[in-house]
Formats: structure tokens, sequence, C-alpha cells
């Protein structure tokens, strides 16, 4: 380079390069050599931070000096500058020095006449004297439109123009969309960036050190003597405006995060957005964690990929239904899903659902000019579990055995079970959610869980079968499966209940998963102990079907032995059964049960059977049989010390008594009830006894007296914490208010006792609730809405297989029959078909809304 006439110009001084010397006002200012030699270097590098190391470096290149040369060179040159307190040369304590006056550079005509060209250094290397500010942005272009994806360009762009944001990372699993939802983001966000915009591509490094050099590389930088990348680009961009540098594939590379951090410290115009399996964890980083694709954004995806191999392609009436299964068995996943269309060319939709037992298998042959990790969908996770270290993936196939996902408690339990995992699981579960390849979720009434999407659990648990772990895993999950669920066999309070039953929920997969292998690997012996601790949970989470199903295929398993057991699970299948109405069934099973528990001489069991056949008997009406059961029961229990047993027994025979119309006897029978609970110290069974003799003084036209009994078994099971009995009075209470057209008193009520029973997810009683809400609507005037409401009810319980009792069915029917009639039937009938397609959620909120609104017509 030319330097005969360049110069720096800063306040009043000049620093003429020709010369080698320093002017203030057009008189020289005598500096030693290696002063001035600092200065330049100072000068030509403002507003950076230079360290001791580099200043020395560039002042003494061919020798070895010590700080206290550097501290009386700075000490001179600071004199030589006026410059006491520090305005223009500043000392960045245990880091550097930074010039941080405003220079101006002076440079030959034909050093500008060609800005923009390379500028020699002293060096012999090359920097682009415009720098990168002249950039135009440089964006591969996309092939495809984007779908289903605006949503997160405007919020992640959004997020890129906060000021206290610097770097941006897109995160998500494999096949994702991350760069193609980065390259929106940054085309859309062109505008703001008026230095440029640069995207580099580091798929194919895998050396961390190279990734300095791919952006260099990019940005047409070269390092100078005595300067790094990072500094390099600051100098660049200095003055030039706002830049942002788009960094892909970021996950195989992050150690280069400490690159990144450096580049950001040097230049505070640039921004930088980064795609990465995992985050950079450096200070300041922003995560942007980018969610499968919405069901209809999917099915938009496969139909315009699928149009793209099979130009004829379009959703039908026909095959809706199977891109929409296929899309949702394939996680929302867009390279999954452009991989399952692509094979549209030789298999119709509902072919491909068929083949996707194996979605790693069927989900190859992407397009061949894609990196080849994204031309089968295994490669694309293999591609991220090839990044785990041994212990990693040792968790990783581990955590396949949850078919539900799992807490960090169940983790520890299920996968480091011989505490040989080999990596501390806190520390082994972050990275794994660092990776996306597990994701964490909270709940509100169980701690946070980690799983997995199913594309990738299955590719986890292939990688587990084929180790020696697999058996050992599953084992370990049964286990922890059947302490859960034996903790819920004592009895419990309404809290702690309401707790065990939460987990179970969160649980339920799992339960499934380690029972199904329980019952392929023979182990009978934990089978039968698991289904029937599972019992209590089935039945007061309405699962009647699965409970069924589970509880026979043990049932079969035990063929002709444990017969103690055999006679709890026919128990069990028989209250089942007879909560869904399926009453012959239930008296077979029972029958059985009862055949077993007198041939062990099981008085208890006998005894508990006989209740659980009145209870039957009674619910398809044939009173007297059913009275004669609860007396044969309650003979039995006087026998045994049990006085719980006795007291629930006496409250089953007080209503069939109550039905049959002998209220005395019906009262007696509940005063002793009450008595025995109380005594045991059982609030919530005492206030059953006070809420049914409610039910009493109410069949007796004893209205005020019914109230009062109801209102007083409210109070009694809120002291005791029993939400159900509150959801039941409630109910009742709401009943009355009804028949006595308080019509805002029984909405109140009515709302109170949904939320209840929404928030237990006790769906027999939300269906009460509904029923009894559109009795209300009719007496409010609200034909169709009491239709609808009857409706979503009566699906409800078709969809948990709890009808009503055939006398309840047939009061609700006389209730309701002036709404069809005033309706007429069409209507009525499209009333009643609008609640049935509403769904559990749309039907509560329907039910909670003020009748009359214009939502709740």
């Amino acid at each position: 380079m030319d330097t005969s006439r360049l110069s720096y110009q800063f306040g009043e001084f000049t620093l003429d390069v020709a010369k080698g010397s320093l002017l203030r006002a057009g008189n020289e200012i005598k500096l030693r050599p290696k002063v001035y030699e600092a200065l330049r270097y100072l000068v030509e590098h403002p507003g950076l931070l230079i360290s001791k190391q580099e200043l020395m470096q560039a002042v003494w290149p061919d020798a070895f000096v010590t700080d206290d040369s550097l501290v009386q060179c700075t000490l001179e040159l600071r004199r030589a500058l006026g410059d006491r307190g520090q305005k223009l040369l500043k000392t960045v304590p245990r880091r550097g020095y930074m010039f941080s006056a405003e220079v101006i550079r002076r440079a030959p005509e034909r050093e500008v006449s060609r800005a923009g060209g390379p500028e020699e250094t002293g060096d012999g290397l090359r920097v682009s004297a415009a720098g990168i500010a002249r950039k135009r942005p440089d964006l591969p272009l996309p092939r495809t439109s984007l779908i289903g994806r605006e949503e997160h360009v405007a919020a992640a762009g959004e997020l890129l123009l906060r000021e206290d944001i610097r770097l941006l990372t897109i995160t998500g699993t494999g096949g994702s969309g991350k760069t193609r939802l980065a390259l929106a983001i940054a085309a859309a966000m062109e505008a703001h960036f008026p230095a440029g915009v640069q995207f580099v591509s580091l798929a194919p490094i895998t050396d961390p050190e190279l990734v300095a050099t791919a952006v260099a590389d990019a940005l047409d930088i070269r390092q100078t003597a005595h300067r790094s990348i990072p500094q390099s680009i600051a100098e660049q961009l200095r003055n030039a405006g706002a830049f942002l540098l788009v960094l892909d594939n970021f996950e195989q590379v992050l150690p280069a995060a400490a690159t990144v951090a450096e580049i950001l410290e040097a230049c505070a115009a640039l921004k930088i957005l980064a795609t990465s399996r995992s985050t950079l964890r450096i200070y300041g980083e922003q995560e942007y964690p980018l969610p499968p694709l919405a069901r209809n954004f999917a099915v938009e995806l496969y139909a315009q990929r699928a149009a793209a191999v099979w130009p004829g392609f379009a959703i039908t009436a026909e095959n809706a239904a199977a891109v929409e299964q296929v899309c949702d068995r394939l996680d929302g996943l867009p390279l999954a899903i452009e991989l399952a269309a692509a094979r549209t060319k030789v298999l119709p939709p509902s072919a491909i659902l068929d083949r996707l037992q194996s979605r790693l298998q069927l989900l190859t042959g992407g397009a061949l000019d894609l990196p080849a990790r994204q031309q089968a969908l295994r490669k694309t996770i293999d591609w991220s579990h090839d990044l785990l270290n041994h212990a990693e993936m040792k968790l990783f196939r581990r955590l396949s055995v949850f078919a539900g996902g799992c807490t960090l408690e169940a983790a520890e339990a299920v996968c480091n079970a011989k505490l040989d995992l080999g990596i501390d699981l806190i520390e082994g579960l972050s990275s794994l959610v660092d990776k996306n390849l597990v994701a964490r979720t909270d709940h509100a009434e169980t701690e946070p869980r980690f799983g997995m999407l199913e594309t990738i659990r299955e590719y986890a648990a292939e990688r587990l079968a084929e180790s020696e772990e697999q058996d050992a895993a599953r084992k370990a999950l049964a286990a922890y499966c059947l302490v859960l669920a034996e903790e819920g066999n004592p009895e419990l309070s309404a809290e702690e209940r309401h707790r065990w039953l939460a987990q179970c929920d969160a649980e339920i997969d799992n339960f499934r998963s380690a029972l199904d292998w329980l019952l392929q690997k023979a182990e009978l012996d934990w089978a039968l102990r698991l289904s029937m601790a599972l019992f209590r949970f089935w039945d007061m989470r309405e699962h009647l079907t699965d409970g069924r199903a589970r509880l026979q295929a043990v049932l079969r398993l035990a063929g002709e032995s444990h017969s103690r057991e055999r006679a709890r699970i026919l128990h069990f299948l028989g209250a089942l059964a007879a909560s869904q109405g399926d009453h012959a069934a239930s008296e077979e099973f029972l029958g059985r049960g009862l055949e077993l528990y007198e041939e062990l001489g099981d008085q208890s069991g006998i005894a508990a059977t006989h209740n659980a056949l009145g209870i039957v008997a009674r619910d398809r009406g044939e009173f007297v049989l059913a009275e004669r059961n609860f007396e044969r029961s309650l003979e039995n229990w006087r026998l045994l010390p049990d006085r719980l047993a006795i007291a629930r027994c006496l409250h089953n025979l007080a209503s069939v008594i109550q039905i049959r119309g002998e209220y005395a006897r019906a009262q007696r029978a509940l005063r002793e009830a009450a008595e025995i609970f109380e005594a045991l110290g059982d609030r919530s069974g005492a206030a059953w006894s006070i809420s049914q003799q409610g039910e009493i003084a109410r069949a007796q036209g004893d209205t005020a007296g019914a109230r009062r009994l109801y209102e007083r078994a409210l109070s009694e099971f809120r002291e005791a914490g029993d939400p159900w009995g509150c959801g039941r009075s409630l109910t009742d209470l709401a009943d009355i208010d009804c028949e006595q057209a308080d019509h805002a008193r029984a909405q109140a009520s009515y709302r109170e006792a949904l939320e209840i029973f929404a928030g237990l997810r006790h769906r027999r009683g939300i269906a009460r609730v509904m029923e009894g809400s559109a009795c209300l609507a009719l007496a409010r005037g609200h034909a169709a809405r009491a239709l609808k409401l009857a409706g979503a009810a009566a699906q409800l319980r078709s969809q948990i297989g709890v009808p009503l009792h055939q006398y309840q069915q047939r009061t609700l029917d006389v209730a309701l029959e002036p709404a069809w009639k005033s309706l007429g039937e069409p209507e009525a009938r499209r009333a009643w078909d609008e609640g049935a397609n509403l769904g559990l959620k749309r039907a509560i909120q329907y039910c909670l809304e003020q009748p009359g609104s214009a939502t709740s017509a």
C-alpha cells in the first residue's frame, strides 16, 4: 500500500504515516519510535479492545519484553497526548487497551478510487478495503414454499430486532425445518441489516477450529498479522451499520461457541442467527425452540410435496383421514412428511399409513441433492446420535422404554437401576435436552417430564434392542410402575389420592407398556400385582375398557393358578363391567369370583362380592335381589372386624331400601353408618351418609329439609377436602334450585360442580352436570341448548361406556321431552348431534357459558 500520503486525524492531532510523526495544530510532538509504533497500531484499530499481548507483539515483534515496557510506553503516550483522564486511550482492567477517539483516515487518491478492492497491508496479507459493509445479502434461494411457519418468522424476527438479543438460536430435532425457517427469517429481516446478511453453512465442518475460517471465507476476510478473525470482522464492520450472520447446523461444532462469543464481543454492530439441535450455551443467547408442524399445516405440506411427484394428487374425502394419520404418526416433522409424500408416486396414503409400523425403514429416498443426512430419516437421527458420547448414548437408548415420557425420578430408577450409567443423570438428561433428542414439558399437577418424539423414540428403541440391555431396562420400568401403582392401594386422604391419580395420569402409557411386557414375558407374579394395583386408577379415571381388557389378559395367563389373586381380579372385572352397564358380564365375573372365595373360605371376599352383586342388581332395577345381596354382605361383614366395610354396606343397603319407599328403615341404616364413620374419624364417609339422607328427604317431598342436608353435606365435604363429594352435593343443590326456578343459583352451583369434576377429570360427574344443565336450559326456555347439552352428555357416557341407569334415563327422557316437541324432530336432532360432536373441552366450555350469549345459543 502506498503510504506516502496516508494519515490519521483524531481531534486536534494528526498521525502522519509518511513522516512517522505526530502533529498537533501543525506542530510536531516528539515520540520515541516504540511509542509511535504503539500509537499507530492503536489509531489503526480505533474502538477495538487490544490486549496487552497483542499490542506488545505489534510493537516488539522480534523481542521479548515485560509488561513494564508496555506500561512505560502508554505513560509516555498519554503524556504526549495530554490524556491524563484516559479520554483517548482507555485502560480496560485485566484485558488491555482501547483507543476511543474518533479517527478519520486520509487515504491516497488512487487507493480511494479503487475502494471496494483489496488493500495491501504491510505483511503482504489482504483485507477488503470497503469491507463486508458493501456486501449484498447472501442467502441460498429456497426451492420450496414455507408452510405453517409464518408466525414463527414474525415471532423470531421480533426477537432478532430487540436490542438486548445479539444471538438467536433456532433449536429443534433433526428434520424439523430449522434451516428453512432461518432462511425465511433472514430474508424477512434483510431491510433491518443495511450492512448485509451472510449465510454460512457449517454442515460440512466437523472441526470446531475451522468455524472461524469458514466465517472469514464467507465474508471474504483474511486475517492480518496480530489480528484474530473476530477482530478483523469487527474492523471491517466499523461504521457500516447492522449486519446479520446466519450460522447453520452448529450442533456438530459446539466447542466453537467460544468463537461466536468472541465475534459478538468484538463487533457491536453484528447479530447472529444460528440453527442447531442444541443451544450454544453462551451468555446472552436467546433460544427459539421450533415445534413440529400443526396438523393442518402438516397435511398441507404433504399435499404439496405429493403433488410434486404425482401431479394429479389432491386431498379428497377418501384420503384425508389417511393423510392426517400419516402426519400424526410422523409427529409433524417436516422432513419425515416430505419423505412420506415422496412415496405417493407408488403408494396411496392408506398404503403408506399401513407401512408406517416402522417410520425409519419406509422414509428413505429423499431428493438426491439434499445433504446425505437428510435423504433418509434414519440418517437425520444418526447425525444427532453420533454427536453423543458413550454414556449419553446409553441414557438415550434406555429412555426409549418410556412410552409416555418420564420424570427425573423415573429416569434415575429405570435408566440407572444398576448404577452403571457412567454419567450424572441430570447432566446426561440436560445434554439430551440441549441436543433436542429429548424434550422437557411442564405440568401443573406433576413435576416436569422428559420425553421423545415417537420417531426419535423408535430409533432409540432400535438402539436398545441392538444392545444387551433391553430386558433389563423393560424390567426396571415394570418395577418402577409397580411401586407407583401400589402406592395407591392403602386408604389415602383426598389430597393424597388426588396427587396419586395425577401421577398415574402422567404414567398411563408407561403402565400399559410395562404390563404388556410382563404379559409377553409371562412374568405372572408381577403382572398380577400391577394389574390389581391399577384397578383403583382404572376405575376412578374411568379407563374402564382398557382396565377390563388388561385384567382379562392377566386372568388368561394365570390359568388355574393363583386362586386368591384370580378371585380379586374377577371382582375387579365385575366392578368395571357394572360401571359400563354390562350387567350380564358383571354378574358372570362376580359369580366366578364368589365360587373361588367360597372355596378359599375367604369371608371378606364373600362379603365384598355380595355387595358388588347388590350394586349390579340395583343398577338394573332388580331392587328385591339387590336388597337380598346387601343383607347377605352385611351379615358377613358383621362377623369381621372391618367396621368401615360395615358402614359402606349399610350405605348401599339404605340406597335400595329408599328406592323401595321404606324411608324410616333407610334412615336407620344411614344413622348407623354415620355413627361408624364418625367413630372412625371418616368425615367424608359421614358426609356421604348425610347426603343420602337428603335424598330420602327429597323423595318424601321435603325439599327444604333436603336442601339443609345437602348444604350440611357440602360443608362436611369441604372440611374433609373431598372434591368428589363437593361436586356431588353442588349438583344436588343445583337440581333443587332448578326445580324451584331459582335459575341463577342453580347455574352457579352447576358451574362450580363442573369446574370441580373437570379438574378431577371425572367424566361421569361432568356428564351428570351437563344433564342437569340441560334441564336448567329447558326451564329457562332454551330448548336447543338443552338438547345440545344432553347430546354432549350422552356422547361422553358412550365414550367411557357408562350409560345412565334405566330409571335415571327414563327420568331424563321425560324431563327433556318438551324440548323435542317444541323444536320438532329435524331441528331437535340437529341440536343433539351438534352437542354430540362438540368434544369434551368444547362441551365443558359450552356448558360454562351463560345461556343466551352469542356462543351458547
